[in-house]
């Protein structure tokens, strides 16, 4: 999956993000990137990351966060099958 995000570009997004030294900083610099509509569905994603570490159902995921059980469905191959990327992440940050 690398081979295809990994660019010019995208690398210089990534040093970007890494550059972000305060919650503020990265508020700022994904609301001048991203819509309201994109962010909201990273965080959902993120949320349904979390509930799906802890055993929740879809059931009750798509209840408590709103999200589809495609979407529900989408995150949890990412976490089985995916990159670690949501694994790195809660590892750091919590359930």
């Amino acid at each position: 999956m690398l081979d295809k995000l990994k660019d010019g570009q995208t690398d210089r997004l990534v040093r970007a993000l890494l550059s972000l030294e305060s919650e503020s900083e990265c508020y700022g610099f994904l609301e001048d990137i991203c819509t309201v509509t994109e962010i909201k569905a990273m965080a959902q994603r993120l949320e349904v990351a979390s509930l799906l570490r802890l055993g929740m159902q879809y059931s009750a995921i798509a209840e408590r966060t709103g999200a589809s059980t495609a979407t529900i469905s989408r995150v949890n191959k990412c976490l089985l099958y995916g990159a670690d990327g949501y694994k790195a992440v809660l590892d750091r940050v919590g359930d």
